[in-house]
């Protein structure tokens, strides 16, 4: 069981919706970052989850990329990033916190060697947009091996012949991307969403969160209605984009946190 497991666990027994935040880590700066970090759980966030910059994001869209390039110009490193976590863990021992991003950052650093650091630094999970079920052995099976959820996308084309590859060794949760595209590029309908939710549930009895496209408290709580919960991340990265003190970031996340609750 890691906390990821033992947060939906709990959000289940009290019936309520699971609030997920996007940050990249680093942006605009390590200090600025990890403040917000700090402040998500206050703000009423379930689970974190850290994006890792990357020079190449293919599945982000420019609130993102830009976020990634501000962490990177910054210094930002794979390095850095745990070193907040581990900062995170001195006063936060229970939010589960999701590493998001791509495989290249990893694979640099050596696969065995990042998965003793993030255990030792306090991640839970990881997102690895990049790498297909196909290839497993690369990083999904040695993470799970070392007690770290392996969460999988699945997508509006991921279809009945495909969902059962996505599903196969995927832990933690379901991640439903719910547009095709990019992140920050169109909004979720959830009545689009719901039959694929509802889907994807008969084959699972994973949670299934719902990201892409959620951006105001009313979206946050029409997707949370439909699934087990939603994902926020752009709308966020806007914020700290436009230059926002992290009081200011934090308050609209418990505005979105509350909608998702709400629901």
């Amino acid at each position: 069981m890691t906390r990821i497991d033992d947060r939906f666990a709990e959000l289940k027994a009290k019936g309520r919706k699971a609030f997920v935040a996007y940050i990249m880590a680093g942006d605009p700066d390590l200090d600025t970052s990890l403040a917000v970090m700090q402040g998500l759980p206050g703000a009423g966030v379930d689970v974190i989850e850290l994006g890792m910059p990357f020079t190449d994001p293919m599945a982000d869209g420019p609130t993102i990329q830009l976020a990634g390039q501000r962490a990177l110009d910054g210094g930002q490193t794979l390095a850095k990033t745990l070193d907040m976590v581990r900062t995170f863990r001195k006063t936060d021992q229970t939010t589960p916190i999701v590493m998001m991003g791509y495989y290249n950052p990893i694979y640099s650093r050596g696969v065995d060697r990042f998965l003793v650091e993030a255990k030792e630094a306090g991640i839970d999970g990881l997102i690895v947009v990049d790498l297909p079920p196909e290839e497993d052995e690369e990083l999904c099976l040695p993470a799970q091996k070392a007690g770290l959820n392996f969460i999988r996308l699945a997508t509006p084309t991921t279809d009945a012949k495909r969902l059962p590859k996505v599903l196969q060794n995927t832990s933690g949760f379901v991640y439903y991307v719910s547009i095709t595209g990019i992140t920050g590029a169109a909004a979720a309908q959830a009545a689009e969403v719901a039959p694929e939710v509802a889907r994807i549930k008969a084959a699972t009895d994973l949670p299934v969160i719902v990201g892409f496209g959620i951006s105001t408290p009313d979206s946050a709580k029409a997707i949370a209605t439909i699934a087990d919960g939603c994902v926020v991340g752009s709308a966020i990265v806007k914020e700290i984009g436009a230059g926002k003190a992290p009081a200011e970031v934090l308050a609209q996340v418990a505005a979105l946190a509350q909608g998702a609750h709400s629901a």
